[in-house]
């Protein structure tokens, strides 16, 4: 029939047989794309900043529509898929970003985020009835974007960052992360257990949310005020005190460590910008400022609490990594 039609009708006819097959297949894509920012809570996980987490699953997707349509069909569980393939990028980059943060301008932390930049993410997981029953097997997942737990995550290998993070906070069963890694499912099991260990040595005793942030308060004022003996109650006595300016600011090139020595150095900051205002912020570890010097983003200073003292300062003066925190 559609040979005797003009051929604009048969073009007409062919557009709307386009339309109408890209409408059928929406639905499906639409559901693939909705796994975007779970990815990216996975792949930001995995690699500690946004840049490389962005890198991962723009990859992802650039692989999946590379896949011939029949593959793509053939695929029953596209999340799953996709998120086999985001975590085998990112153990790929693992590598790389080593050695690249090896070559990097003084000290190098993961990326803050806002507390409630990737709330819920995490708390659906794909295989949830494989979680571990014993709530010691698996780290809170308030925790999963903190400051605290992203630094500990930096001392693992790729390997142990990638099963952790898949089995502790997103419920991958470890049958399936042993394909991921190359690994034995046994194996893979005593990965996830390394990774434990070292999230148990780097972290101290629990506090509540409200001792937190009243703790990160009396620092505040302290410093703000210039009252050295102040701050140096409320500091542990081995603090330690971390800054990122990643070669755009002049920043400590090593960790600052004791009380002391910490608390000097930012009563030595205070003198030198007297115009610096400390801006409350909702982080991921709790209470946290945005530093303001004379209307602009200085960095952020987030806080590790314990035994009702600040034990961790993490100073964020890299521009590139304070893209998600705007001055109000």
């Amino acid at each position: 029939m559609s040979e005797d039609l003009p051929a604009e009708s048969a073009e007409s006819a062919e557009s709307a047989e386009s339309g109408r097959a890209e409408r059928e297949k929406s639905p499906a894509l639409d559901s693939v794309m909705a796994e975007r920012h779970r990815l990216l809570s996975l792949a930001f996980r995995m690699m500690g900043t946004l840049a490389d987490a962005e890198d991962v699953v723009q990859e992802t997707y650039v692989r999946w529509y590379r896949l011939e349509p029949e593959k793509r069909d053939a695929i029953a569980a596209p999340a799953a898929w996709l998120t086999r393939v985001a975590s085998r990028i990112s153990l790929d980059l693992l590598g790389s970003a080593r050695a690249r943060r090896e070559t990097y301008v003084g000290q190098w932390l993961p990326e803050p985020v806002p507390a409630d930049l990737f709330a819920d993410t995490a708390k659906a997981p794909l295989n949830s009835a494989h979680l571990a029953a014993d709530p010691l097997e698996r780290v809170t997942l308030d925790d999963a974007v903190s400051m605290a737990l992203l630094t500990v995550l930096e001392s693992m290998t790729p390997a142990e960052r990638v099963t952790f993070v898949l089995h502790d906070v997103f419920g991958v069963p470890f049958d399936e992360i042993a394909d991921v890694v190359g690994r034995s499912a046994a194996a893979t099991r005593q990965l996830a257990t390394s990774a434990r260990r070292h999230v148990r040595r780097g972290r101290r005793a629990q506090v509540a949310p409200h001792q937190h942030d009243e703790v990160v308060r009396a620092f505040r004022g302290a410093t703000v005020g210039g009252n050295i003996e102040e701050l140096l109650r409320v500091l542990a006595p081995d603090v330690e005190l971390r800054v990122d300016g990643g070669g755009f600011v002049n920043a400590a090139p090593q960790v600052i460590r004791g009380s002391d020595h910490v608390a000097r150095w930012l009563m030595g900051v205070m003198r030198k910008q007297p115009a610096l205002r400390f801006e409350r912020r909702d982080t991921a570890d709790g209470l946290g400022y945005i530093l303001r010097d004379e209307g602009r983003r200085y960095g952020l200073a987030t806080f590790d609490v314990s035994d009702e003292r600040v034990t961790s300062v993490w100073l964020m003066l890299n521009p590139m990594k304070l893209t998600n925190w705007p001055l109000d």
